[in-house]
């Protein structure tokens, strides 16, 4: 029996997903082989990862002028090719810092430059986003880097920073594909698959081609984004399976209406979870309204005593993965492209009936 995951990755994939990859497992379309099996350069897999990239490149309306790369390490290894990639002779970067992920990106970048931190919301534990015009951002900086949806304390940006000439790196790993966004506004994009694209594994960096030229000496061949560019990313070989299914979810998404569509059911989801919130006296959300995720909602008991009662209520009724991050404690729900409303329905009703027994 199927159950809810509200795991913030790896995530719940589209059942559909799945039931193509369990038929095409031992046979991907009547090649003899599982794409586990498969050459890297053989004809079939480089036509899985052709139409993965041009369906992402569709999904995200990615103009021709930036280059989408499949790589490996997940974003903990982008918060070190952001550095090792973009600093091009420069010194400083400036960081936004909005929890537990944009430090562990600060804290990356430190090893490579200096580090400029333009703004923090570590003044109210992390539960806001900073206006930009609180922002100070350096004066000869390589870069301005955000993390526009913070997994741990649900944060999101609702709004795309202006930095003029100065290249926008975001983190999206938590809400890619979640929603409309404008790539030409940002210098690079990085984001692990593993919560709205696929399985763990892949990452995927979108890139503008005029910063392709700024990496540092030292930078490792495997992680150069021009090279690996120039080799479509196959210098080594790639995260095939994951690529493979990365593909299906891209149809998947296609087939719902593309992201426009996808973006009304996520606010639906997240609109029903935090109204239940807003009205409830037993359980509260810790984030300023207007930054709330739409993909992971943090939220608490009042009663922390009652944080195992609860969850163990959940995982008796279907519902599993909802224990808060250790950072934060408390309960998060995640509740990716891939969680339908009915998962979201049924964690309100159970919440209205614990309260009611518990309030």
């Amino acid at each position: 029996m199927r159950i809810f995951n509200f795991s913030a990755g790896p995530a719940v994939l589209p059942e559909l997903v799945l039931e193509i990859a369990a038929g095409e497992m031992l046979d991907w379309h009547g090649s003899g082989m599982s794409v586990m099996e498969m050459s890297h350069r053989g004809k079939e897999f480089m036509s899985i990862a052709a139409k993965a990239e041009a369906d992402l490149r569709a999904l995200l309306a990615v103009p021709s002028s930036y280059k989408v790369l499949f790589l490996q390490g997940g974003a903990i290894a982008e918060n070190a090719l952001v550095p090792m990639n973009l600093l091009g002779g420069r010194s400083v970067a400036d960081y936004v810092n909005t929890g537990e992920w944009s430090k562990k990106s600060i804290k990356e970048a430190k090893k490579y430059c200096t580090v400029n931190i333009a703004a923090t919301a570590e003044d109210k534990n992390f539960t806001y986003v900073p206006a930009l015009d609180t922002w100070k951002l350096s004066r000869d900086s390589a870069y301005v880097h955000v993390c526009t949806n913070e997994t741990i304390g649900g944060v999101e940006y609702q709004w795309t920073p202006e930095t003029g000439d100065v290249p926008l790196v975001a983190d999206m790993s938590s809400h890619i594909m979640s929603r409309v966004i404008d790539v030409a506004k940002y210098g690079v994009i990085y984001a692990g698959a593993q919560k709205n694209m696929g399985t763990a594994g892949l990452t995927v960096v979108i890139v503008r081609d005029d910063l392709l030229d700024r990496a540092l000496p030292i930078t490792p061949s495997v992680f150069h984004w021009k090279e690996q560019a120039e080799a479509e990313s196959m210098l080594n070989t790639p995260a095939t399976y994951s690529v493979y299914i990365a593909g299906l979810v891209f149809e998947w998404l296609q087939a719902q209406g593309g992201l426009a569509a996808i973006e009304k059911k996520n606010i639906a989801k997240a609109r029903l979870l935090y109204d239940y919130l807003d009205r409830s006296k037993f359980f509260l959300s810790p984030v300023r309204k207007e930054d709330r995720s739409r993909m992971n909602v943090p939220f608490k008991l009042r009663d922390e005593k009652l944080d195992e009662v609860f969850l163990k209520g959940a995982v008796e009724r279907g519902m599993v993965q909802l224990k808060g991050h250790r950072a934060v404690g408390g309960m998060r729900a995640s509740i990716y492209n891939a969680m339908p409303l009915e998962g979201v329905q049924t964690l309100v009703d159970y919440m209205q009936e614990f309260e009611q027994r518990h309030g």
